[in-house]
Formats: C-alpha cells, sequence, structure tokens
C-alpha cells in the first residue's frame, strides 16, 4: 500500500499519538504542507492540526496511531482518567497541539512503553491496551516539550512533487548518473532545496539513495539472471567493472562474483 485514507471521525476534538517503528510515513498537513517521520519517531497531533493524508515514500512503514476522542473519554472514563491524573485537554495544552503537531524520537519515553504497544496477547487484547494507553498518557506527563521537541521541516507540495517526479526519472534511467545541477535545470528546482527537500521526503541524500537503489537492483540481477557481471555493472551507471564490484562490497559486504555463488 503506497499511502493510506484520510481520517475522518465524527467527534471534531480529539487527540492522537502516532509511532513509526520503521520506514517513513509522509503527512500532508494544513495549506499543503508535508512532513516526515523516521524510524523512532512519536507525533502527537490533536483535531485541529489533524492530517489529511499520509503516504509511504519509500514504500516501507510498521506503525501505530492511537487516537483518542476527549469529550467520549472524559465523559465514560473521567473517574479513571483523573484516578492516574490524566487531563487530556493538559496534554493538548504541555504540547501546544492547537498550533501544529509535536514531534519527539521515542526513546523521549522508556522504551517499554512504545514496544509492548506491539506485544499484544490475542485473548486479552483490548484489555491490554487500554492498559498500555493509559501507561503512555502517564508518561506524556514527564516529557517536557522544550527540551525533547524535535523541529521537523516543512516542506510544500510543488517541492514534493517536484522531487518524487526526479527520484522516478533517476530510478527509471539508473545506467545514468545526473549531476545535481541537471537535475535542478530539468525540474525547475534550486539545488540547495533539491537536497533538503529529497532528503527529507526520503531520509537520506540523492547520492546515497541512488546508491543504494543500483545495488539493490544489480544484487536482483545477479541472483534472478545469468547476465555476465560486466552486462550488469553497465545497467546500473557502471562502465568499470573493477569500480562497480567495489562500489557493490562496500553496500553488501561482497563482491558480485561472491553474493551470485552465495544466493545461488
Amino acid at each position: 500500500m503506497a499511502s493510506c485514507p484520510p481520517r475522518r471521525f465524527d467527534n471534531t476534538h480529539n487527540i492522537s499519538i502516532h509511532h513509526c517503528r520503521e520506514g517513513r510515513i509522509e503527512w500532508e498537513v494544513s495549506n499543503g504542507a508535508y512532513l516526515y517521520l523516521a524510524s523512532g519517531d512519536i507525533m502527537l497531533d490533536s483535531s485541529v492540526t489533524e492530517n489529511n493524508h499520509c503516504s509511504f515514500p519509500v514504500s516501507h512503514y510498521h506503525g501505530i496511531t492511537i487516537t483518542i476522542s476527549v469529550p467520549e473519554a472524559v465523559e465514560g472514563l473521567g473517574d479513571l482518567l483523573s484516578l492516574f491524573s490524566i487531563d487530556l485537554e493538559q496534554i493538548e495544552q504541555q504540547f501546544a497541539l492547537k498550533a501544529r503537531p509535536f514531534i519527539m524520537h521515542g526513546n523521549s519515553v522508556p522504551d517499554h512503553v512504545i514496544s509492548e504497544l506491539y506485544q499484544v496477547p490475542d485473548n486479552i487484547r483490548l484489555e491490554y491496551l487500554r492498559v498500555k494507553i493509559l501507561e503512555l498518557l502517564v508518561t506524556l506527563r514527564t516529557v517536557d516539550p522544550t527540551v525533547l521537541g524535535v523541529e521537523r521541516p516543512y516542506f510544500y507540495k510543488t517541492q514534493v512533487e517536484k522531487v518524487k517526479a526526479i527520484m522516478s526519472f533517476m530510478t527509471n534511467e539508473p545506467e545514468h548518473h545526473f549531476t545535481m545541477e541537471e537535475l535542478s535545470e530539468k525540474f525547475d528546482i534550486s539545488t540547495s532545496a533539491l537536497k533538503q527537500c529529497f532528503k527529507g521526503v526520503y531520509g537520506t541524500a540523492i547520492y546515497t539513495y541512488m546508491r543504494n537503489y543500483r545495488m539493490d537492483l544489480a544484487a536482483s540481477l545477479l541472483t534472478q539472471t545469468d547476465e555476465p557481471i560486466t552486462v550488469i555493472a553497465g545497467k546500473v551507471g557502471y562502465t568499470n567493472t573493477s569500480k562497480f564490484s567495489e562500489a557493490f562490497k562496500k553496500v553488501k559486504g561482497k563482491t558480485p562474483l561472491e553474493y551470485r555463488k552465495i544466493k545461488i
């Protein structure tokens, strides 16, 4: 799945907690701006700053979203929340969620608080999750947003669309090496904006992204075809087989010949 549908709730006053365990997730926020969560990130938002759309730019994402209807929680669980000194509106104010989403690293809270949300016993699933969410809400009270908050740049739709077009263009022609200046001119985006936005979307620099893409493609060709290594090298942009072997070993830990023998 490349994307997920917008979240829609009948109630207009919600608080959501998102955790990215693996991969990356792209959130579209207000005014056509986008922000990105990486592995280990936690994001809090409210119905005021609620994200309209999400997608997975590296086609890989494992995570959790917890959404709490504040009025329903107060009405149905008010006594229980009070017992644990949990004030949902205070949490909303603490993290200034009416202004913008709040992002912090996962290590800002004890590891088990998050990790145990992924280890739910089937026979007590609902009860277990209730306890763990209460634990998470209690833990959030100890977080100092001014110390643990992570500033993430917002990227506007025009930039994101150009960067995604550049990624598609480059991966469709892995045999060619394009300079930043060539890409900048072709897609009408400054080199500085290209570098910053590409890393924001995909989590790595263009050069590193394409090197890994080429080596993944080469690895696939080595194991799924009988093509000579020189031919495969050419398909991923290397006219010198020795340089290809050196680059492949840096990424995969083995030479192309060693990799092919092991995977056969």
